[in-house]
């Protein structure tokens, strides 16, 4: 996100810088050219302001940026799936169970509760939807593979209860 919204000294990601604001910007057109909907978690709209406010530089794209995507996201504006979908994974339950999923991974793959919140994301959408996670970040596009893969499972599972 930080990418796509030339944030000041984040103009690039990825484990060899290889992803930039052209290479960001066009894969989302062509994801956007197909249909694909796009989900703006809301613990990747909190880093991303984090990014910004410490940004040094001008900063001011980046703040209008994020803000007109929050507001369209709000809304459920095209192409953005309405945050309000997110609204089950704050639930005691959903809550308890990504405190649990933490702490399997907070120590083994020092993975933050933002990336975390993402994952359980990518997993509500993963077994009606193909699931990208776009990120630069190793460790948290591992989880995307698995996601899709355990989706997968289910879904056959599934069709072998109901046959």
């Amino acid at each position: 996100m930080c990418v796509w919204l030339k944030v000041p000294g984040k103009e690039t990601t990825g484990k060899n810088n290889e992803y930039t604001y052209d290479i960001v910007a066009r894969h989302i057109e062509e994801e956007r050219g197909r249909g694909t909907k796009l989900v703006l978690p809301i613990a990747t709209i909190i880093e991303t302001g984090n990014h910004i406010a410490h940004a040094n530089g001008n900063k001011e794209h980046s703040i209008e940026e994020l803000s007109s995507m929050i507001i369209s996201s709000a809304k459920g504006e095209n192409p953005w799936i309405a945050i309000d979908m997110q609204h089950s994974l704050w639930d005691v339950d959903n809550l308890s169970a990504l405190m649990e999923e933490w702490k399997k991974t907070v120590i083994s793959e020092k993975q933050s509760i933002g990336d975390a919140a993402i994952v359980q994301i990518a997993k509500q959408f993963a077994p009606t939807c193909e699931v990208e996670i776009f990120t630069g970040d190793g460790g948290l596009k591992n989880y995307e593979y698995k996601i899709q893969g355990q989706a997968k499972k289910e879904l056959r599972r599934n069709r072998n209860k109901s046959k």
